[in-house]
């Protein structure tokens, strides 16, 4: 086949699948929660009753991946067995539990005129879901979808395209079960990055937002040739700062699980800032804490003559994403040192300040822009799950529509819904 034949075909399929999506998507948002509930639940079921067959997908992608010669990461991300199967089910479980976030009164007022005025969530329409490696990301994001009213197009990662394929052939199981449109869930049917690019920059008729969730280099296209609008987060560059009120034990016990609890997510700590007034109190311990669990420390000078074993940081590790056992460390002169660094270096995703004063951690909440700020308590907790918002799509650090974990709730829009009694404008 030629590549303008190829083209055509892709444009032809995708074209087909957004259409259907669309006309699907006006149908769900007329649905109750109960059908919506009762095809997740369906789905759970479908799931754990197709397990086997998963499995085997799920073997033939492992084979290809290692072939390729995929990373141990990547292969741990990639593979599924009888409990990560279970979870999906359970996490779509989770979902079902969630208030209705469709047809909620978020605001009710009267005018003067008599006129009765209501603003209610409604779903965004068709959202586009771009993802790579994990193919649990295939029941999470259709289950959110599905919950909020929404239509979904898929397009998984081609290394995961058997496991993600024998999952969203449970998703449309439950949605036939419970006789809504099976066209409300879609996948992308093949693996030819031509269709990412057409989702992308050819489908504004029949998409209406586009999430991505994945690498930087992915997240990266998305934004920049997306011609509808994304939700997502280009880089997690985090901070953890120590203040000088900060308690020895918590900062410790803070750092090494931001840091170090999972490495390659989007909420791990990247930098810590440490008070110039308590540097010398707590940076032997947290360096020697992080060093012992087998984290590379790079500071700068104030922090190699602290702590031994302290590689010397460049300015790029400020602004460095590392998503590995790496971290780097400053010395900062006090609070408006360290709110002016996060400004300078950070992504806008999640800060965290630790300290006994509650005047210094209201500042901090207060005047830090990011999508998540916490006061005491560990940057891993940026996470929709952890917010009890069920599963997420991702995290978003933009300042249009969602921000923060995206679940849900923040795949809805609103209306407004006016009532009146024969009112006429003058």
């Amino acid at each position: 086949m030629t590549e303008r034949a190829t083209e055509n075909t892709i444009a032809a399929t995708m074209d087909d699948i957004g259409r259907a999506a669309r006309r699907a998507a006006a149908t769900l948002a007329m649905t109750a929660g109960a059908a919506r509930n009762a095809a997740l639940t369906a789905a759970a079921n479908a799931i754990r009753s197709n397990a086997q067959t998963i499995i085997a997908a799920n073997a033939t992608d492992l084979a290809a991946a290692k072939t390729r010669g995929l990373s141990d990461a990547m292969l741990d991300r990639l593979a599924l067995d009888a409990g990560r199967i279970e979870a999906m089910a359970a996490g779509i479980e989770t979902v079902v539990a969630l208030d209705d976030p469709l047809g909620r009164m978020l605001a009710e007022w009267e005018r003067p005129n008599g006129l009765q005025i209501q603003r209610v969530s409604v779903p965004l329409g068709v959202i586009g879901i771009i993802y790579e490696s994990r193919p649990n990301v295939t029941a999470d994001a259709a289950a959110l979808c599905i919950k909020s009213g929404n239509a979904v197009i898929l397009r998984g990662g081609s290394e995961s395209f058997h496991s993600s394929s024998a999952i969203y052939n449970c998703l449309r199981e439950g949605l036939l079960a419970a006789g809504l449109d099976a066209e409300a869930v879609q996948m992308v049917p093949t693996t030819d990055r031509a269709a990412v690019g057409y989702l992308l920059a050819s489908m504004a008729e029949w998409v209406d937002v586009v999430v991505p969730r994945g690498g930087k280099s992915l997240i990266k296209r998305v934004q920049d040739e997306a011609r509808v609008p994304v939700i997502g987060h280009l880089e997690g560059i985090c901070h953890v700062y120590l203040h000088e009120g900060a308690d020895a034990d918590m900062s410790r016990d803070i750092v090494l699980n931001a840091k170090m609890r999972r490495t390659g997510i989007c909420g791990a700590a990247e930098t810590v800032l440490v008070d110039r007034a308590a540097a010398e109190r707590l940076l032997p311990d947290v360096v020697g804490a992080l060093q012992q669990a087998g984290c590379e420390v790079r500071g700068d000078e104030r922090v190699g003559a602290l702590a031994s074993g302290v590689g010397a940081a460049s300015d790029a590790d400020w602004s460095t994403e590392y998503l590995d056992a790496i971290v780097s460390i400053r010395v900062v002169d006090d609070i408006g040192a360290a709110i002016a660094h996060i400004a300078t270096y950070g992504s806008g995703h999640t800060e965290s300040i630790v300290t006994a004063s509650d005047a210094a951690a209201e500042r901090f909440l207060s005047e830090v822009d990011s999508a998540i700020v916490l006061h005491n308590a560990s940057t891993q907790f940026a996470d929709g799950g952890e917010f009890g918002m069920g599963a997420e799509i991702g995290i978003a650090t933009g300042r249009v529509h969602a921000r923060g974990p995206v679940g849900a709730e923040q795949l809805t829009s609103y209306k407004y819904v006016v009532r009146g009694s024969g009112q006429v404008r003058p």
